[in-house]
């Protein structure tokens, strides 16, 4: 398929089942947060699956790749980052399940009502307002910072959308775990799975995967830690797995 890529624009192989997404050089590109929430999100068959904060589209098109999800819609407030996703489903061929929305995630209740997805899937910025400085490039500080939503924003509008027993799934940082549980829980989601994700055994966690169900009865369990490295510095076979690592293209 012949997709025109703009300038600074590179097309990466995602290494499963051939897919594949256009990213730009200077602006904010992927990494193992999304992976790792794409395939931590329980979706199901035939599922309306909504990603909050799509970015590039990629934890929408790897769920895609991933489940058997009737649609996937990714919203994203940034025109030119819109534009690439959609470009990038049509790279995969994904037109038919994967739609890409330019529009405020603030607002996804009124853009398409309340108790309408099955999951809920988002990568949100993780710097709260002062915490940390600022990227001069506006794309890498708007997907860095909560400068155009807030985690709140981002779990209140979820609990508006998600049907009732529905999934939320989110990838964060742990320094605002107390801020997570306790607005997931403000806002009727329940939080049900936890994991830490540790660069090593010897680092602390860096990064946090969360999983709530909306009014859902209260029992969360604590997940095995996953630890990108080995001792040997290498991906430790658990991260081969989830990346598809060592399976045919066309599996």
């Amino acid at each position: 398929m012949d997709i025109i890529l703009k300038e600074n624009e590179r097309i990466d192989d995602l290494q499963y089942k051939g897919l594949k997404i256009i990213q730009k050089e200077n602006a904010f590109c992927f990494g193992l947060d999304a992976v790792l929430l794409s395939n931590f999100a329980d979706v199901k068959k035939n599922d309306c699956v909504i990603d909050l904060g799509t970015g590039t589209g990629i934890i929408s098109i790897l769920i895609a790749g991933k489940t058997e999800a009737k649609c996937i819609t990714g919203v994203e407030i940034q025109e030119d980052m819109v534009e690439m996703a959609k470009r990038s489903v049509k790279l995969n061929n994904l037109d038919d399940r994967v739609k890409i929305v330019c529009d405020d995630l603030k607002k996804s209740d009124d853009i398409f009502g309340t108790c309408k997805f099955n999951v809920v899937v988002t990568n949100p910025p993780y710097m709260n307002v002062g915490g940390g400085l600022l990227n001069p490039n506006e794309t890498k500080a708007i997907s860095r910072h909560e400068i155009l939503c807030t985690l709140e924003d981002v779990i209140r509008v979820s609990e508006k959308i998600l049907k009732p027993m529905g999934q939320f799934a989110m990838v964060h940082r742990p320094d605002r775990l107390v801020d997570i549980i306790w607005l997931m829980r403000k806002y009727s989601i329940e939080p049900k799975y936890m994991r830490f994700i540790y660069p090593s055994v010897n680092k602390k966690a860096n990064l946090l995967l969360i999983k709530g169900t909306k009014q859902g009865r209260p029992q969360l369990k604590m997940m095995e830690p996953l630890y990108v490295y080995n001792e040997k510095g290498e991906f430790s076979d658990e991260i081969n797995k989830i990346y598809g690592r060592g399976e045919s293209a066309n599996s």
